[in-house]
């Protein structure tokens, strides 16, 4: 018979007002996947629970099994990312990557490769600028990991090599496909020979690696587009999170 209580390491991805004063959490977490829980009181002044549960925070758990939803019993934050929490295009990058994390995952379905990329690449953004990189390298890395992995190597219409030369991304045929398959179709886009490099590269390579490819803006705007239409192709709706980030952005730019 499995322990009332346990103990995990968890990154809190989501957060609601349960009653007067409790929390409901969705937290991400290396042995059980994703989890909801109770933190009781977390809303009270003084409140031990309180920083150690706060969105975006890594912390090490105690909870108690419960008969719907298990409860909070003592936290201790691990890493509370303040270098994201204090810049606002930081933050509404995490957020996209934690929604992302939840649109794409069921509830306790172990995954440590997951939480291994949730984790470092919240810890990626802290200590790095380069939000554009970071968030389609996890897109990448994402769809990859779990059974989505875009097709760049061959058609996905026709099946014959694509050669170097602009091509077409298309949502509905998962992937790249050539001049002659991707002209008829109204959902694809152009791919230019630099943004398939780029993608393929990066489907191939670490972290590290990656970081060493450096995006001008219309690379970088190509790229987004391309992974934004076939992550909402896939998930059958637009992320929130989405329409914040790119009103943070327009106003940068303003």
């Amino acid at each position: 018979m499995p322990s009332r209580v346990y103990q995990t390491e968890a990154i809190v991805i989501k957060r609601n007002k349960f009653g007067e004063a409790d929390r409901l959490l969705t937290l991400y977490t290396p042995g059980f996947g994703k989890i909801r829980a109770i933190a009781k009181g977390a809303m009270r002044p003084g409140s031990k629970l309180g920083g150690n549960v706060e969105l975006l925070t890594y912390s090490l758990l105690m909870l108690a099994r419960g008969r719907n939803l298990d409860i909070i019993t003592q936290a201790q934050t691990i890493d509370n990312f303040i270098e994201l929490k204090d810049n606002l295009e930081l933050i509404s990058c995490s957020f996209y990557i934690t929604e992302l994390i939840d649109s794409f995952t069921e509830e306790n379905v172990e995954d440590q490769a997951l939480f291994s990329l949730l984790l470092n690449t919240l810890r990626d953004l802290s200590t790095n600028k380069e939000s554009a990189r970071i968030l389609r390298y996890f897109e990448i890395h994402l769809l990859d990991h779990l059974g989505y992995r875009p097709q760049l190597g061959k058609c996905t219409g026709c099946g014959r090599q694509l050669q170097p030369e602009v091509n077409y991304f298309s949502p509905s045929h998962g992937g790249a496909v050539c001049r002659e398959c991707g002209y008829p179709d109204i959902n694809a886009r152009i791919l230019s020979v630099n943004a398939l490099k780029v993608l393929r590269y990066w489907q191939q390579c670490d972290n590290a690696t990656a970081a060493k490819v450096k995006l001008n803006h219309e690379l970088s705007k190509e790229l987004k587009s391309a992974m934004r239409e076939y992550i909402k192709y896939i998930l059958e709706k637009q992320l929130k999170s989405i329409d914040w980030l790119d009103e943070l952005n327009a106003d940068y730019r303003k």
